[in-house]
């Protein structure tokens, strides 16, 4: 039985107990942000984090690479494959519009930066928690990437 009523609550914690959980939740300096900019820092690279000046404040700033790298989180942003993507069995109408919003927002910013010369790498929370094969090798792309395309921008976002 689906109920579409938002009346029923089918939720097993209470309302103030959900909202203490979800309060939280961090939006910046997340354990895989972190995780990726101690991997940075190890490699010699320096960044900028969370610039204000840049539309939808990127996780990593990378000024000599003309890069910037969001670290998504799988959830949040529904990664596509993913056991950690998934919408909630309460309130799917909600949940479904504000991944769709998530998704439709990154894509705008997205486009903004590629348009203003930039290149956007986006890392999965998965990724830099399972396997750290994986930021190595946007490390080599990122390197490459800078000596092969200086001064021109590839089409899309890269990602690991």
């Amino acid at each position: 039985m689906v109920f579409l009523n938002s009346s029923v609550n089918m939720d097993i914690l209470t309302k103030e107990k959900r909202s203490w959980n979800m309060s939280r939740i961090r939006g910046k300096d997340t354990k895989p942000e972190l995780i990726v900019r101690s991997f940075l820092h190890r490699s010699g690279i320096r960044f900028r984090i969370h610039a204000a000046n840049l539309i939808g404040r990127p996780d990593i700033v990378l000024p000599k690479y003309k890069t910037v790298i969001f670290v998504h989180g799988c959830f949040w942003h529904c990664h596509k494959g993913c056991k950690y993507a998934y919408i909630p069995k309460s309130r799917k109408k909600f949940w479904s519009a504000k991944f769709k919003d998530n998704i439709a927002r990154f894509d705008q910013v997205r486009k903004k930066l590629k348009k203003d010369s930039w290149r956007v790498v986006v890392i999965w929370e998965c990724q830099v928690l399972n396997n750290s094969v994986k930021l190595k090798n946007m490390l080599k792309i990122i390197k490459r990437d800078n000596e092969q395309y200086k001064g021109r921008v590839k089409k899309g976002h890269t990602t690991l």
